[in-house]
C-alpha cells in the first residue's frame, strides 16, 4: 500500500514538522522574548550604577545567612556576579522562566493558530516536544545572559579577584569561577519545576498570563509555607525546600548534601509536571 493509499501525504514525515530552529526563530520575533532577555542584560547594568551611587556608608545590608553576598559584591567580578544571582534567583529568574515555559502554548491557543500549526499537521506529541525544548533553551539563554553580564561588567568594574565569603575561606579567582558554573548549573536544574508547571498550566489554558502567574503564584506560595516550621517534614517536600542549596556550593568543604536533594526533588517535579503536560495535550479536544 502506497502512502497515498494509506490516507498520508507524499514524503511525509512527521519528525521534520516544525522544525526546532523555526520555533526559535518564531519565539525570538515576539517583543516578550527581547524584552526578557534585555532585562537580565539591564538588571546588571542598574545594579552597578546603583553601588556608584550608594555613599551613604550604610553597613546594614540584611544581615542573615546572606549578608555577605550583599557586603561583598563589590570585591571582585565573581562576588558581583554572585550578588546579581542571589537578587534574582528568587524572583526575576522565576517569572522569566515562567514567562518563556507558560506562553509558549498558551498564546498559540489565545491567537486562535494552535489549531492551524495541528493542521499542517504537526504531530501533537512533536508541538509539545518542540515548544518545551525551544522554551527551555530560552530560560537557560536568560540564566546565562545574566550571569555573563553581570560577570563582564563586574570584573571590568572590580577587577578579577578572588571568590569571598564568610561560610568559606577566600576561594582562588580560577576554582571561584568553577564554582560560580556549578551555582548556575543548579539554580538551571531547580527552575526546572517552574518550567514544568508552566508548561502545565500552558497546554491546560488559553490564557498566557494565567499560565504564567500560576506557576509563579504557586513557586511564591511555596517558598511561604517552606518558612514555617510548624509543618515539619513536610516541608521537604516543597519544592521550593532546597532552592538555595547552591550556598553549599560557598562552603569550605563543599556542603553537597542538600544539593543533591535539591536535583532529585527538582528532577522528579519537572517530570511529573511535564508527563501530566503531554498527558493532557495529547488528549486535550483542540478548539482554538
Amino acid at each position: 500500500m502506497t502512502d497515498v493509499q494509506a490516507g498520508a501525504a507524499v514524503n511525509y514525515r512527521a519528525a521534520r514538522t516544525l522544525p526546532i530552529r523555526a520555533e526559535w526563530r518564531r519565539q525570538w520575533s515576539r517583543a516578550r522574548t527581547r524584552w526578557a532577555l534585555g532585562l537580565m542584560v539591564l538588571l546588571p547594568v542598574i545594579i552597578l550604577i546603583a553601588f556608584q551611587f550608594d555613599s551613604t556608608g550604610d553597613d546594614d545590608n540584611g544581615g542573615g545567612e546572606f549578608g555577605s553576598l550583599i557586603d561583598l559584591a563589590t570585591s571582585g567580578g565573581l562576588n558581583f556576579t554572585l550578588f546579581c544571582l542571589y537578587v534574582s534567583a528568587t524572583f526575576l529568574l522565576v517569572v522569566a522562566v515562567a514567562l518563556f515555559c507558560g506562553d509558549t502554548v498558551a498564546s498559540e491557543a489565545q491567537w486562535g493558530s494552535l489549531r492551524y500549526l495541528l493542521a499542517v499537521p504537526v504531530p501533537r506529541a512533536r508541538l509539545v516536544a518542540v515548544k518545551l525544548v525551544v522554551a527551555l533553551g530560552y530560560s537557560g539563554l536568560a540564566l546565562l545572559t545574566l550571569a555573563g553580564t553581570a560577570l563582564a561588567i563586574g570584573t571590568a568594574r572590580y577587577g578579577w579577584e578572588p571568590l569571598r565569603s564568610t561560610v568559606a575561606n577566600e576561594i582562588a579567582a580560577g576554582p571561584g569561577l568553577l564554582r560560580l558554573l556549578g551555582i548556575l548549573g543548579y539554580l538551571a536544574v531547580v527552575l526546572l519545576v517552574v518550567a514544568g508547571l508552566a508548561f502545565l498550566l500552558s497546554v491546560t489554558t488559553d490564557a498566557p498570563l494565567g499560565a504564567v502567574g500560576g506557576a509563579v503564584l504557586v513557586w511564591i506560595l511555596s517558598s511561604i509555607l517552606d518558612q514555617i516550621t510548624a509543618l515539619g517534614f513536610v516541608r521537604n517536600l516543597l519544592p521550593t525546600h532546597y532552592s538555595t542549596a547552591w550556598l553549599g556550593l560557598l562552603s569550605t568543604p563543599v556542603q553537597v548534601d542538600d544539593i543533591v536533594k535539591g536535583v532529585i526533588s527538582a528532577v522528579v517535579y519537572a517530570t511529573l509536571f511535564w508527563s501530566l503536560a503531554f498527558w493532557r495535550f495529547t488528549r486535550k479536544d483542540v478548539t482554538s
